[in-house]
């Protein structure tokens, strides 16, 4: 049995947007409906331009034309129905930080005075910190390799400790989850060491964005999970070794299962990151989703994540082989038959009511996902562990309309003296709009209820406890980061995820891997030349290379090679 609920907001609910930054800049709000303008990049020279997004045979394009270079057009979403949507559960942005690095007010100038400038409105969700630019693999889909750029970048203890000092003094939020990334984190010479740095700081949750070969080993998994390893971002692009031949370069699929039965063993969660493109993997979405689920003890989500086009690139391959957003969407339904297309699916910063009372409830900032509502969009499947019957939140529980009370809920809550009673308040507020003759075997009420306070306290959630205080859920999400041909500034300025840098300065995704591309500048002003690394990694003189990456590896993100 299912329902659907309404979809839309009721007349009278006033979203409170903020009109500038706590440093002063302006914030101009999300820019709903089409046609409309935006700024972006040329993907020849970089340069920024202004670009007209439209819509055209029920997709969404965006067109510009740059004096030098000419005309460029791209597919930025190819249902407008579900693009129009994502705009909708859109709940005001954030302020930004209060002390950015760049303090220019109004003067500055995205994307190029980053670190974060005071034009930011959104401070850091989930915060990278690159350890290496090395890695045990060769794969054709990666921007970050140490032969492809011809230097190896791996910062020192010191160096990550700024990196992550420089998260920790974010105001009015610190920095709490932090990502270990690369290159393959985990082949870092110290990874252990500072896994239990980053937790005696303060973060509270401690990740890795990993390949998985090191974690086939049972006692790295075992010494991970000691020092403070919380979740693996675990690269997991489909169920067949012919797949990983097409993006990894060799067959891995045993090597993922394996390293998901260590994790296990461990108690290290895992969440998937499938790179999706289109004609090569697209069509295992539904099997990776079925691995997901009869793992959901380990698994906790699936990041999909559309390719992105670093190189140049032609209209007609462009075509060809992009893969937006509602495609995922389209797809996941038609492979599983699990999903409503236009009423399961809602902008992860749709989730922003909740980080709103619970500040205004504990008197302090807490983490938001203020990101631009096209930059993300998901919805949360409950499972039962013994049937592995999967169910989309959103056919037991009146989403928009619990969304929406939150919303007001929290406004009010910022006003009172009286915290406590409307805390009160947003526990009834739930239970008013979940249906339980709905749920998924055994998910009371007071198992809902227990199970969001896991997703906000990870003392409560899978990362403690003995494991029954919540219900299993699993995040099914897609993130498209941005290219050349797609850049949008607007999304830049909202971005919640950002890269720490040994500079101390910090950098949203879509400028540090494209954009400006401050990934580059980084990896050269900190890098080490090959030669003084010899004795350090045993390199092989011969080859130039140490064990850990390949002499044959190219920088690309377009997988044309596959």
């Amino acid at each position: 049995m299912s329902t659907t609920f309404a979809t839309t907001k009721r007349p009278g609910l006033k979203i409170i947007q903020p009109e500038k930054t706590f440093t002063g800049a302006p914030i101009e709000p999300v820019k709903r409906g089409l046609p409309k303008q935006t700024e972006s990049l040329c993907p020849d020279c970089g340069k920024l331009i202004s670009a007209r997004v439209f819509e055209e045979n029920g997709k969404v394009m965006m067109e510009k034309t740059c004096a030098e270079h000419g005309d460029f057009k791209d597919c930025v979403f190819s249902d407008v129905k579900l693009y129009m949507k994502m705009e909708e559960w859109e709940f005001g942005d954030g302020r930004g930080l209060e002390n950015p690095a760049i303090n220019t007010g109004a003067n500055a100038k995205c994307p190029d005075d980053c670190g974060l400038c005071s034009l930011h409105t959104s401070h850091s969700a989930l915060a990278n910190v690159d350890l290496t630019n090395r890695c045990n693999l060769t794969c054709p889909v990666c921007f970050a390799n140490a032969n492809a750029a011809g230097y190896l970048y791996e910062p020192d203890l010191e160096q990550i400790r700024v990196m992550l000092q420089a998260l920790r003094d974010e105001r009015p939020v610190a920095g709490r989850v932090v990502q270990f990334s690369g290159g393959e984190p985990t082949i870092h010479p110290q990874f252990f060491e500072i896994l239990a740095m980053a937790r005696e700081m303060g973060f509270t949750h401690i990740q890795a964005a990993t390949n998985g070969i090191m974690l086939n080993d049972l006692e790295f998994a075992r010494k991970s999970k000691e020092a403070g390893l919380a979740t693996l971002y675990l690269q997991f692009d489909g169920v067949s070794d012919e797949t990983y031949r097409k993006t990894r370069g060799e067959p891995l699929f045993e090597k993922k299962m394996k390293c998901i039965e260590n994790c296990r063993k461990v108690g290290i969660k895992i969440v998937f990151v499938p790179t999706i493109v289109k004609g090569i993997n697209d069509h295992e979405l539904g099997e990776i989703l079925r691995v997901a689920i009869e793992n959901v003890d380990t698994v906790s989500g699936i990041s999909f994540q559309p390719v992105a086009f670093t190189g140049r690139i032609s209209r007609r391959e462009l075509e060809q082989k992009r893969f937006t957003q509602a495609d995922l969407v389209h797809e996941l339904a038609k492979q599983t038959g699990m999903f409503d297309t236009y009423n399961d699916w809602y902008p992860l910063s749709s989730v922003t009511p909740f980080s709103k009372l619970m500040a205004a409830i504990r008197g302090e900032g807490v983490p938001t996902i203020s990101a631009h509502p096209h930059c993300s969009l998901g919805t949360y499947m409950f499972v039962d562990e013994k049937s592995k019957k999967a169910v989309p939140v959103t056919r037991f529980v009146d989403l928009p309309a619990m969304l929406q009370d939150i919303e007001a809920l929290a406004q009010k809550t910022e006003k009172s003296f009286f915290k406590f009673y409307h805390q009160v308040s947003a526990w009834n507020s739930l239970k008013k709009h979940f249906k339980e003759e709905l749920a998924p075997p055994g998910l009371t009420f007071t198992k809902f209820l227990q199970t969001l306070q896991g997703m906000t306290n990870k003392k409560l959630g899978r990362d403690g406890m003995d494991g029954t205080f919540t219900y299993r859920t699993l995040l099914v999400a897609g993130m498209h980061f941005m290219d050349h041909y797609n850049y949008d500034v607007e999304r830049v300025k909202r971005c919640v995820i950002h890269y720490a840098a040994p500079d101390g300065k910090l950098y949203p995704f879509c400028t540090y891997n494209s954009g400006p591309t401050y990934r580059e500048k980084i990896e050269k002003k900190y890098s080490i030349p090959f030669e003084k690394q010899l004795d350090r990694f045993n390199f092989d003189k011969a080859n130039g290379c140490c064990g850990g990456c390949s002499t044959d590896a190219k920088k690309t993100v377009a997988i044309d090679n596959a």
